[in-house]
């Protein structure tokens, strides 16, 4: 694999077998590295800074700093705009999912997921998307967006044309841009466009903002489905 393909990773991690495992599993693949380890949220922010990794992979619980506030720390330093970050919890963790995404996370994957599940997260967040699946971000987003606090004015969707809010509400019931072009009777390079703009406008860095976006704009309710 080319050097310059690779994807490089950063581990953060307060259990040291944890860190082991996963590395071991994603350097299984070629074109995935393991750059550093972190056994805290500090010491992950730090070597995010050091090591400008492709993707953090990022637990929740750690000491000294937790993940959502080093999620917090590397996504507003201006100097780490390529850096994502990849959460894995557990179902037990529910509640920090959406301050996770709203810190600017790009997706999350659970501990428990086949091993394959966390390579594709890791592919996915490098290349720019995000990992949403919605088996589990409609359980988590739909039962904990409306408790999130200090939310942004609805004025935000102003800049939207009709077509992208009926877009952005679609991503944020979970639909893939397959999904989304099916329901709408277009194309799915149609879907991408709306999606690039709807980023792009609304100063998200991936589908994961403009998902949360959705919730905090009230655009959708907790338990909509259409």
């Amino acid at each position: 694999m080319n050097q310059a393909h690779t994807i490089r990773v950063l581990l953060a991690d307060d259990q040291a077998m944890m860190r082991a495992g996963l590395r071991a599993l994603l350097e299984d693949s070629a074109d995935i590295t393991v750059v550093g380890e972190a056994g805290d949220g500090r010491e992950a922010v730090r070597q995010a800074g050091i090591l400008r990794p492709a993707v953090v992979v990022m637990d929740v619980r750690m000491p000294a700093m937790d993940g959502i506030e080093a999620t917090r720390a590397i996504m507003t330093d201006r100097r780490l705009a390529g850096v994502r970050v990849l959460i894995v919890t557990t179902f037990e963790l529910d509640e920090y999912i959406f301050a996770a995404l709203r810190a600017g996370a790009s997706g999350f994957v659970v501990k428990d997921n086949e091993p394959e599940d966390l390579i594709r997260a890791v592919r996915a967040v490098a290349a720019g998307a995000s990992m949403l699946a919605p088996s589990v971000t409609n359980r988590v987003v739909h039962e904990f967006a409306s408790r999130a606090k200090e939310l942004p004015p609805a004025s935000a969707l102003d800049r939207l044309t009709d077509r992208e809010r009926e877009v952005m509400a679609l991503a944020a019931q979970g639909l893939s841009n397959d999904q989304i072009a099916l329901r709408l009777y277009v194309s799915v390079a149609t879907v991408k466009t709306h999606i690039s703009r709807l980023m792009l406008k609304l100063d998200a860095r991936d589908r994961a903002q403009v998902v949360v976006t959705a919730y905090e704009t009230g655009l959708v309710r907790p338990g909509w489905m259409t």
